[in-house]
């Protein structure tokens, strides 16, 4: 990078160097869409270097690649100017990565240029490594929703594969006001561990514990009313006891 701080925008337009070109072929070493993607974007680099900083480093960039493909026709540097400025001003939330990366591609994966580059075949390159790169993010977006709705579904699955089991230890529960609360615990205790042991079958672990639930459930006492007729005679035993109280007292 010093050595395209100390250059113009113009001198670097016109012909890359060396050490230019070993620089960017070693940022270039291992590089992939998942590096580019965590790379300063244009936007911020706007802010930390300058618009016309950045737009030097597009040139640079571009000018390397141009300077690396043996054709008799290429773009000169007032092409290339303008074409950095246009990409500066298009792909404001991209890398510069992202930009080495598109021409390493267009470069390495057989793209015939048949003898003529111009800034309208750089552009369709890039233009065209952006759509895949779209592609490939929303590829990443799909596989993650994917994944959030697997691992929901697990959860799901195991919920419910849990759900019997915690509403049979709930039932388990035996209320502490229970009468026989004590004897009904040692009850399920012995059948728990004669499952745990496989002394019982499953089924019969089950219908025990079944007898046990039934055991802890105590009916709600209504208020008792007698009969229309069983009221009756209590009225009229009522009424006779008072009749004789008071003849027995007439007396």
């Amino acid at each position: 990078m010093a050595t395209a701080a100390a250059a113009t925008t113009r001198e670097l337009a016109r012909a890359t160097t060396p050490a230019i070109r070993e620089m960017l072929a070693d940022i270039s070493v291992g590089l992939t869409r998942e590096v580019a993607l965590t790379a300063p974007k244009i936007f911020q680099l706007n802010h930390r270097l300058g618009p016309r900083e950045v737009v030097k480093l597009l040139v640079m960039i571009l000018r390397a690649f141009v300077d690396s493909l043996r054709v008799p026709e290429k773009p000169d540097a007032a092409d290339l100017l303008e074409l950095a400025d246009t990409l500066a001003e298009t792909y404001t939330h991209d890398s510069l990565k992202d930009f080495i990366l598109a021409l390493k591609e267009a470069r390495t994966n057989g793209t015939k240029f048949y003898q003529s580059l111009d800034v309208s075949t750089i552009y369709r390159l890039i233009r065209e490594y952006f759509d895949k790169k779209a592609a490939y993010l929303e590829n990443q977006h799909l596989d993650q929703k994917a994944a959030g709705a697997s691992h929901q579904a697990q959860a799901v699955e195991l919920l419910g594969e849990a759900a019997p089991r915690m509403l049979e230890n709930v039932a388990q529960q035996i209320p502490a006001d229970h009468p026989h609360a004590e004897g009904l615990r040692q009850r399920l205790t012995i059948t728990n561990q004669k499952a745990r042991r496989g002394l019982i079958t499953p089924e019969e672990a089950e219908r025990q514990r079944a007898e046990t639930r039934r055991a802890t459930e105590r009916k709600p006492r209504k208020a008792w009313k007698p009969s229309p007729e069983a009221q009756k005679r209590m009225d009229k035993r009522h009424r006779e006891e008072n009749d004789r109280l008071m003849n027995g007292n007439r007396d």
